[in-house]
């Protein structure tokens, strides 16, 4: 079971299948758009696993989709079709659904919808350590640690109030 996006085919779970099939076995697909949502992807996958693995794949919601049937020519031109198209309609889904998702993001910005993690609260004596680290009387690793915070989070926060960095120990204004 793969619960990862079908956008390409570098999923664990699904390299790990690939390595176990053995030539007769036979894939079950849900359906084609759980196997991929990139067209060329899609046909190169099937190809390599048909062709070179030998498998036989059956996608449940498309009957018309089961190697094991129709092999011969007009069976096999149907199934390519199908294929063709059912890859076609699955990709540009996939590029539908990415637009209004862009979509849905810009609009929520332009209501002032913030995304991410919320901003952390400075613990109370920050001012006070940023200020003192700003003028080289204790070190950022120090100042954070008195304060409880990473030292990361201290950096990042002690150099948006003073609106510039340090480089080697010395001030670098970042305006200039």
């Amino acid at each position: 079971m793969d619960k990862q996006s079908g956008k390409d085919f570098q999923r664990p779970q699904y390299m790990r299948l690939v390595k176990k099939l053995r030539p007769e076995d036979v894939l079950y697909v849900k359906s084609i758009d759980r196997l991929g949502r990139n067209y060329e992807e899609i046909l190169e996958q099937w190809r390599i696993l048909t062709r070179e693995k030998r498998i036989d794949i059956s996608v449940l919601d498309m009957p018309l989709l089961d190697t094991r049937q129709g092999r011969d020519l007009t069976g096999t031109l149907i199934a390519d079709i199908v294929l063709q198209l059912l890859s076609y309609v699955a990709q540009t889904e996939r590029e539908n659904i990415r637009q209004r998702q862009a979509e849905g993001i810009a609009a929520a910005k332009a209501k002032g919808v913030r995304f991410g993690r919320k901003r952390m609260e400075m613990p109370a004596g920050f001012d006070g350590f940023a200020q003192e680290w700003w003028e080289g009387l204790i070190s950022a690793r120090k100042a954070a640690a008195r304060l409880g915070i990473s030292h990361h989070t201290f950096l990042k926060c002690a150099r948006e109030r003073f609106g510039a960095r340090k480089i080697n120990g010395h001030p670098q204004n970042k305006r200039a």
